[in-house]
């Protein structure tokens, strides 16, 4: 195996650039032609282990021998495995460099430069993220305006991510319920995030002593499940927030910059918790679905709310926000075994919804 693959050095030693490849290519097709040959007559129990056999080792180093650093490891390790989880699935060589090629002729002659994607296989590791051990980051907010992220973890750690992502500040809300989604409030300017039976809001831009300053909006009837900012850019010193709960409840709560106290005293804003009542706050529901609300979201280009449920009758509703407060029907969509993820694309102006 070694010789051969000094023979293939010295072989490509004497190409030019675009022969070279060429020749890796032709090599490459036949070693994955070997390597699917030997997967199905494992699948089939007929092969017999020889001097030949390709396993993951051997193929990583002819790919490296064919190719050298421009391949990355974790490519050749995702392409390695599609080949034995799939011998007789489509691949393409363009795979083992982290690209994929849109399938059809068709729409791949609709796509123009300005909208191809390439999937391109790029990972970072964050060490800092302040999360616990044995904990787990259950949502992530983008804010574009203000080019930050924002993540909160299962037990309570809410945490802002610049574009490089780099730790700005952290907190940890103290609450023993898990926190199960968190969103940016655009007109106070604060991070809002949901637990099991609270509505936490976090000042993340307090100083000093102030620097952990929650407030605690407690009690709520339902399990909360997911949460976010509506976005009508009208409203002035405060945000509407959907929640979905346990109860199949789209909930609108209403918030306002006097509701967290920034007419306060001094000596009342050193307080870093503060527990509110949620009978104060103005707060529209509506049973929607038969089951859980895993998913709200405010589409603001079609001034409309979305929710989806796992309930297979009423399983995806999009509709103005009006109808959470009355009683008229709503546009919803029946999906066998529920929706659990939706999102919209404007440009293409449709919805994609996931499910079971």
């Amino acid at each position: 195996m070694s010789d051969r693959r000094d023979s293939e050095k010295e072989k490509l030693s004497t190409l030019s650039d675009v022969a070279k490849f060429n020749y890796a290519l032709k090599q490459f097709q036949t070693l994955i032609g070997k390597t699917v040959a030997q997967k199905r007559e494992e699948r089939l129990g007929m092969y017999i282990k020889d001097q030949d056999e390709i396993d993951y080792d051997k193929f990583y180093e002819t790919v490296q021998t064919l190719f050298g650093p421009e391949v990355k490891d974790q490519d050749v390790k995702t392409f390695f495995r599609k080949i034995s989880n799939n011998p007789d699935g489509r691949i393409e060589w363009c795979e083992i460099f982290g690209y994929f090629i849109v399938e059809g002729d068709a729409l791949a002659s609709q796509l123009d430069e300005e909208n191809m994607v390439f999937l391109v296989s790029r990972r970072q590791r964050i060490t800092k993220a302040g999360v616990k051990r044995r904990d787990v980051i259950k949502c992530i907010a983008k804010v574009p305006q203000l080019d930050f992220m924002v993540t909160a973890s299962q037990k309570g750690t809410l945490t802002i991510f610049n574009s490089q992502m780099r730790v700005l500040t952290s907190t940890n809300i103290a609450d023993s319920s898990w926190v199960t989604g968190c969103d940016y409030l655009t007109q106070l300017k604060r991070i809002v995030a949901v637990t099991e039976r609270t509505v936490v809001v976090w000042d993340y831009k307090s100083q000093g002593s102030c620097q952990d300053n929650c407030f605690i909006i407690k009690p709520m009837e339902h399990c909360l499940l997911c949460v976010c900012t509506v976005n009508l850019g009208d409203q002035l010193a405060k945000d509407d927030i959907l929640m979905g709960d346990d109860g199949g409840h789209v909930n609108l709560f209403t918030v306002t910059s006097d509701d967290f106290g920034l007419k306060q005293s001094k000596a009342k804003k050193k307080s870093q918790l503060q527990i509110l009542d949620s009978r104060k706050f103005k707060n529209i529901k509506r049973k929607l679905h038969d089951d859980w609300v895993v998913k709200v979201k405010f589409i603001s280009a079609l001034n409309c709310f979305g929710s989806c449920s796992l309930d297979s009758v009423h399983s995806f509703v999009l509709d103005d926000l009006k109808r959470l407060e009355d009683n008229l029907p709503v546009r919803e969509f029946s999906v066998p075994r529920g929706v659990n993820a939706f999102t919209y694309c404007g440009k293409a102006n449709i919805i994609v919804t996931g499910g079971k």
